[in-house]
């Protein structure tokens, strides 16, 4: 049986992050909103999936249904398709290490998000342009290089070498590294190639991911969605200094 992801069917955002690991697997999968409604898709199927299970309701998108498993929140969508895909160590503290990096690029992931969108989610970012406007300083300053020198840190202390965040192969931290890599690059290209420039290893193996065969397929294909202005990572210049 596929599995089913469930997110918007327009923007990359944390589902992309679900996206890479399935596609990086080569595993069978819908991506259930972006088939046509006739064949049971579109944002309505999106958002009635989430009033179709009342035990365990995901609160938000992205979801996975895996049979009668439904897993929420994208950490622990990954933390469940790890093991099955692939994509994580075998020993309980390479998996617990896994989703702890995993957690953390979570983290800037939000942060990203506060940059154009600080004061809240249903305000227009031109009613919050002054407060983004000063969050995103912080954010080119202080949280960038901060985040990405933890990340450089990682690779060089991992005792298998500086190829891979966890272990001698892929894991879905590392696909979700070079996620967050494009991401960065695209919203804020001047303040990430400074920062990129003093973290030599994480621009390596962002290269890496994406030329794995699967993942240059995929980036190459009408699977992948453009960035744009709707998802997380959004490009305005004016925040990027």
């Amino acid at each position: 049986m596929a599995y089913e992801l469930h997110y918007w069917p327009t923007i990359q955002g944390r589902g992309k992050f679900v996206r890479l690991a399935l596609e990086q697997a080569g595993a069978e999968y819908v991506d259930v909103a972006r088939l046509p409604e006739d064949e049971g898709g579109g944002p309505d199927a999106l958002m009635n999936g989430l009033q179709d299970e009342p035990l365990r309701p995901p609160f938000a998108p992205p979801y996975l249904k895996d049979g009668d498993v439904v897993v929420g929140q994208t950490a622990a969508i990954l933390l469940y398709l790890g093991p099955r895909l692939g994509l994580v160590g075998d020993g309980e503290q390479d998996r617990i290490w896994t989703h702890q990096i995993q957690l953390t690029l979570a983290d800037i992931v939000a942060e990203t998000h506060d940059t154009h969108h600080p004061v809240g989610n249903s305000l227009y970012y031109k009613d919050q342009k002054t407060e983004a406007l000063r969050k995103a300083e912080e954010f080119r300053r202080n949280r960038i290089p901060k985040y990405l020198h933890w990340f450089e840190r990682v690779l060089m202390r991992n005792p298998a070498g500086p190829d891979h965040l966890v272990g001698d192969r892929v894991s879905y931290a590392d696909l979700s590294l070079f996620q967050l890599v494009e991401g960065l690059r695209y919203a804020f290209p001047k303040a990430s190639a400074g920062a990129l420039d003093d973290t030599p290893l994480v621009t390596a193996l962002a290269a890496s991911v994406a030329h794995l065969p699967r993942i240059e397929a995929y980036l190459a294909s009408d699977r992948r969605i453009p960035f744009n202005e709707q998802g997380i990572f959004r490009r305005y210049p004016e925040l990027d200094g």
